[in-house]
């Protein structure tokens, strides 16, 4: 049995280990920093192994996956490398990918073939509780191989996310940040921000929402030190994301003083136009 290796028993961890158990032919190895955490791995029998021990976890591995937060996966990517198999493939979660792939394809250079990924799913829950062997299907996820990655490397890391019914595509790391600033970054700060207009304009206004407010901040429910993270590890795009809708509500703010009908018209018959072309996992 192939033997994969998951780094971070979390929503994304936690949701891998058990599609591969539930689909079978592999062999699941959970590595968890606390020893609570694989208690809890054991309890919901995610992982035919699971230790605090890294080595234990990783060596043999054909394929390791890290999910662990993206300030941490240097430091974990070091600790790791003497014990990957030459042949094994790295791959991780991150939702920031230029400064991860540039440290990362160089600390595996001569230790196993590295090959960046985002799966884009998850929720506003953390936690291995929250987990779902259903969790990426009919997701994306995205690969972000360099002018050094290896063809074959890339096509199995690309064949794994598919088995966990991920629709793959590729992008270069830098043009992944620029996306991700705008379609999920910038949402999470829009939402945030909501949440705390209305805190601060009028707080009775809670008493009144209803599912129109409930969707549009949902994602402000995620954890605030994972945004954090995100947010400060791409800042710059996230940077040109706000900018360019500061000057789209400015704009708007225009259109609207001068009670132009048909200036706000157009813009919301182009939002709804576009919004009524895309398509979201179900």
């Amino acid at each position: 049995m192939k033997r994969i290796a998951i780094l971070g028993p979390g929503l994304l961890g936690g949701s891998i280990a058990l599609k591969l158990r539930a689909s079978g032919g592999s062999q699941v190895a959970l590595w968890a920093r606390r020893a609570e955490a694989v208690e809890e791995i054991c309890a919901l029998g995610c992982a035919d192994v699971a230790s605090t021990d890294l080595r234990m976890v990783v060596e043999g591995a054909g394929i390791v996956v890290l999910c662990v937060p993206v300030g941490a996966m240097p430091a974990l990517a070091r600790e790791i490398a003497p014990f990957i198999r030459a042949e094994a493939l790295i791959t991780d979660v991150g939702s920031v990918k230029s400064a991860v792939v540039e440290e990362l394809s160089s600390i595996f250079a001569e230790h196993g073939r590295f090959v960046g990924s985002h799966p884009m799913a998850g929720s506003e829950h953390t936690g291995m509780k929250a987990a779902s062997a259903a969790l990426f299907e009919k997701t994306t996820c995205i690969v972000t191989p360099t002018a050094a990655t290896d063809a074959a490397a890339l096509a199995a890391v690309s064949t794994f996310w598919q088995s966990l019914g991920c629709r793959v595509i590729s992008l270069p790391a830098e043009e992944h940040d620029e996306c991700v600033a705008l379609i999920s970054h910038l949402p999470h700060l829009v939402a945030a921000n909501l949440v705390n207009t209305v805190a601060a304009k009028n707080a009775h206004a809670f008493e009144v929402v209803g599912p129109g407010f409930r969707d549009s901040t949902r994602v402000s429910s995620g954890p605030p030190a994972m945004w954090v993270e995100i947010l400060r590890e791409n800042a710059d795009a996230v940077g040109s994301a706000l900018d360019a809708l500061i000057a789209k509500l400015t704009e708007f703010r225009q259109t609207l003083a001068r009670s132009d009908a048909d200036g706000i018209s157009a813009a919301l018959t182009a939002a709804k136009q576009t919004r009524d072309q895309l398509t979201f996992p179900q």
